[in-house]
């Protein structure tokens, strides 16, 4: 009898312990899940509901942001740009007002993002399949198209990247840009390109000589060369735009890929504020020209991210 109780006890503890490992893989599948994997999961659409909730009970969404005129930046201590205003009115329609800014370079906004730094990345960043890959872009906002930047005088006569491949010049292009890609396209090779943390540094490389151009956003190149009052540098006003996959950009706000819930209301909200106008005004407001930097609605973020559009 002695031995059949504990066969038993031995038996009971067996399955005891069987329930609990199961219970731990069930929670490790959904910690995976939320590296960036899709899950249909209860649990993980409460958690995206709940993401959305919180922010709306604070009334207070964290942003991240590269300083990047006229997208995403701080002057004087306050927030602006196009990417900004129109984030913070779609955050409005959603009843958050409150924006708390987290600058970053660049290249680390994603990184940063999926890092749990910010809520949302609101800087007017470009989806490409690639960065579709590691993160959730919300639809469109705007168009544009790529600006360079030469030493005064143009000495090289670059017009193009197809210019900067065949004379040998050297370009300086901010981290982690798209600019690096286009310019490979276009035959630019590796040796040629050189990298900086950020738009005043490719200008000092520039201004000094330690690169022939730069290269970046059109709206960003020019406005940032307007306000640093460098006049040893002049914007290439007949830059010929590359005929190549991702020109023109279609830039976006950026969410976690397990926000789906908050990305969802954003691009409602986004959606009507792009039907009364209100986007084309904020553009408008920040430089852009509310026709040629309107996306146009057969452009949607999937059609992008899939390639098609891209």
């Amino acid at each position: 009898m002695k031995k059949l109780l504990l066969a038993s006890i031995f038996f009971i503890s067996i399955m005891l312990l069987a329930a609990c490992g199961s219970d731990d893989t069930s929670g490790s599948d959904d910690t995976s899940g939320n590296g960036g994997e899709e899950s249909s999961g209860e649990t993980e659409t409460e958690g995206e509901s709940n993401l959305l909730t919180k922010l709306q009970d604070k009334g207070k969404v964290t942003i991240g942001f590269a300083n990047e005129a006229p997208y995403g930046y701080q002057e004087d201590g306050e927030l602006k740009g196009a990417a900004v205003d129109i984030a913070q009115a779609v955050f409005a329609e959603l009843g958050i007002d409150e924006m708390e800014a987290q600058l970053a370079d660049f290249s680390q906004l994603i990184p940063g993002l999926n890092a749990g730094k910010f809520d949302v990345i609101t800087a007017g960043m470009a989806i490409n399949p690639d960065r579709c890959k590691n993160a959730d872009f919300g639809e469109p906002e705007m168009q544009y198209g790529e600006g360079l930047i030469v030493q005064k005088g143009n000495p090289m006569d670059l017009h193009s990247y197809k210019d900067i491949a065949e004379t040998g010049a050297t370009v300086s292009i901010m981290a982690g840009a798209t600019e690096h890609e286009y310019v490979k396209q276009m035959g630019v090779s590796d040796d040629q390109i050189q990298s900086a943390s950020d738009i005043p540094g490719t200008f000092s490389a520039v201004a000094s000589g330690r690169a022939d151009a730069t290269t970046g956003t059109e709206m960003t190149v020019k406005r940032a060369l307007e306000s640093s009052g460098n006049d040893k540098l002049e914007f290439v006003s007949d830059f010929e735009q590359p005929d190549i996959e991702g020109i023109p950009s279609y830039g976006a706000a950026a969410f976690h890929q397990d926000s789906d819930a908050l990305r969802k209301a954003y691009n409602e909200a986004l959606a009507k504020l792009k039907e009364d106008g209100t986007v084309k005004e904020l553009l408008e407001a920040n430089g852009f020209s509310g026709e040629t930097n309107s996306v146009p609605s057969d452009i949607t973020t999937e059609g992008v991210c899939s390639g098609e559009q891209y």
